[in-house]
């Protein structure tokens, strides 16, 4: 019996979810990787789920059967707009992809986890406000109050709940031309967040180390927050 532990790990084909991926094999994890694109991963402790997260309905029955000690939701999507010009099937979108699946996810893998479990969503420093992005922040500050709720629900289990909130990352999103109206700002320290930067926040709120921390938010936003 493998006694390694097994994280789930959306959004694993690109981006954070990526990088996430990479670290937690190089740290000795068995990872399993939800995406619906193929991934580039060759490690005999990585294993794909070909699953399209907007399909709600089939996450459940998806990862039946799977019996993770982790569950890291990375998947994501950014549309923006200011108001007057919201596209509103662009923000359920976002709604769905942040919020309802990971509440999906967490519904069916929380009573499953073993004691000493992990739960981590990655959510945005926009989860408290940015001009032009109100959908997408108001979908992340949702993280935030999930997570907390949460966190209190499963303590007594010695699962912990936590939401890693990076301000802009390189990563393909950054690039995405159906942002240019509204430009990421580079963060005080004179570059964007990388993606392994982020990868190794989750890493260790996924430690034995970081079994008191339940329920937070940590920002890594280069001092955008400042």
């Amino acid at each position: 019996m493998d006694k390694r532990p097994h994280a789930l790990v959306t959004g694993a084909s690109s981006g954070i979810g990526a990088a996430i991926v990479e670290r937690l094999l190089r740290d000795g994890w068995r990872v399993t990787g939800i995406s619906r694109r193929p991934v580039r991963f060759d490690h005999p402790a990585f294993a794909h789920l070909a699953l399209d997260l907007n399909e709600v309905d089939a996450i459940a029955r998806a990862v039946a059967g799977l019996a993770p000690t982790a569950l890291v939701h990375a998947a994501g999507l950014l549309k923006v707009g200011p108001l007057g010009s919201l596209d509103h099937d662009d923000g359920a979108a976002m709604w769905r992809l942040h919020v309802d699946v990971a509440g999906r996810l967490a519904d069916a893998l929380a009573p499953i986890l073993p004691q000493g479990g992990r739960i981590v969503f990655i959510g945005s420093r926009t989860a408290s406000g940015a001009a032009g992005r109100g959908q997408y922040a108001a979908t992340k500050a949702a993280l935030v109050a999930m997570a907390r709720s949460w966190a209190s629900e499963l303590a007594p289990r010695g699962i912990t709940v936590n939401v890693v909130a990076p301000a802009a990352t390189q990563t393909p999103m950054l690039k995405d031309p159906m942002r240019a109206n509204v430009a990421p700002k580079l963060p005080p320290i004179g570059r964007f967040i990388q993606p392994e930067e982020v990868a190794a926040a989750v890493a260790f709120l996924l430690s034995d180390e970081a079994a008191a921390i339940t329920g937070q938010q940590l920002v890594i936003c280069g001092g955008s927050s400042l």
